[in-house]
């Protein structure tokens, strides 16, 4: 099998790891998802855990003593990804010494996941959809009308594809072709309360693997671990339990054998907020919210500074964002005037809202309510 996909028929079970309320509603989609043959797109951070989401869809839909085979979309030339897909005949070009059945056909019966569907050319995105339309496959240098095969097709893409279609970037008719089903895997600092079952796991995972003892984690190192950002979701949090698990000479891991990365940007871990408190943080949003459109402050010295040092969360920028979408009517262009930024910001005021996942969907904003004031406020964050 070659770097672009895996195919598999029986391998070992996936699990969901996690009993935060985003887990366990994602969980419930994941079992509803599985009851039927319906395309099915999960978006979702790098590192978060799409593939296996992906999985559990296959492992729990009737398909699952079929194949699911894997393929990657992301930075492959278009000839090469075609002949991956859809097959090609012997001699059909330089290097193609034999019949070629294509992922799709090796796929008949069971699941295809279509990794990083976002990065695919606008050529493939053709070739796909005519595939979704018409079931057919063509192999490179086929001349006999195309075969069929019998796959259900599961996407998964970090990347915003609403913008990716607004900036035709991608294909509207594949998007929604996609998106019947719609699974959204959240980053690992919404869900904090995960992070020690993480933990657990991957150390027993880990140590017997490796055949070595697993170490215990303290307290303090605890701490440490939950306050942590995990820009690079459980994918980095599963690599530094790795190198913890390999590199312990003791029992127990204190917060001094730990990446230097955790250590150096921990913080303190506050307790629960009272109900004033609440209220209180919910005025301070609003506040920042009016300090830009009335008192002439900028996005930049106000929003970003307490964003960064975690005095507003991502529902907190969201709700800002959402509240002048809404008085832009959904215009990410004249939301810089009205945050007080210069035009020349715009692609880095859209990149940090997309890297904190915090970019939104300008058309539900194109049509307003009759009351916008209400729906901002029944959209209002929980602090």
């Amino acid at each position: 099998m070659n770097t672009l996909a895996r195919s598999t028929v029986a391998p070992k079970p996936q699990i969901l790891i996690g009993e935060s309320p985003l887990m366990r509603m994602l969980d419930l989609d994941i079992h509803a998802s599985a009851r039927s043959d319906a395309k099915v797109l999960i978006t979702g951070e790098t590192g978060t855990g799409k593939e296996v989401v992906a999985r559990l869809v296959h492992d729990r839909s009737p398909r699952q003593r079929g194949p699911f085979v894997t393929i990657n979309c992301a930075g492959v030339p278009d000839s090469l990804l075609e002949s991956e897909f859809f097959g090609h005949v012997r001699g059909s070009f330089t290097g193609a010494y034999r019949d070629n059945p294509g992922l799709l056909r090796q796929g008949d019966g069971g699941t295809v996941f279509l990794d990083e569907v976002g990065e695919m050319s606008l050529r493939m995105q053709s070739l796909l959809l005519r595939f979704l339309e018409t079931g057919e496959i063509q192999p490179v240098g086929g001349t006999t009308n195309g075969s069929r095969a019998d796959v259900r097709i599961i996407a998964a893409t970090n990347r915003d594809l609403v913008e990716a279609v607004s900036s035709r970037e991608f294909r509207e008719d594949l998007f929604y072709r996609l998106n019947v089903l719609h699974l959204k895997v959240p980053p690992l600092n919404e869900r904090g309360a995960d992070i020690d079952l993480l933990v657990h796991y991957y150390i027993e995972i880990f140590a017997a693997q490796h055949q070595v003892p697993g170490p215990r984690i303290s307290r303090e190192a605890f701490d440490a671990l939950r306050a942590h950002a995990w820009s690079g979701n459980v994918r980095e949090l599963r690599n530094v339990i790795e190198r913890l698990v390999l590199r312990a000479n003791t029992e127990v891991i204190e917060p001094i054998h730990l990446p230097s990365e955790i250590t150096n940007g921990a913080r303190t871990r506050e307790p629960e907020a009272p109900v004033e408190v609440l209220v209180s943080h919910r005025a301070r949003v609003d506040g920042i919210f009016d300090r830009m459109l009335t008192q002439k402050e900028s996005f930049w010295t106000t929003v970003y500074p307490a964003f960064m040092v975690r005095d507003l969360t991502r529902d907190d920028l969201r709700f800002i964002v959402r509240g002048g979408l809404e008085q832009t009517r959904g215009s990410y262009r004249m939301l810089l005037d009205l945050f007080k930024m210069p035009p020349q910001d715009y692609k880095r005021f859209l990149g940090f809202l997309k890297q904190h996942d915090c970019h939104l969907p300008f058309q539900r904003f194109r049509m307003l309510n009759a009351n916008p004031d209400s729906n901002r406020s029944q959209d209002r964050p929980s602090a």
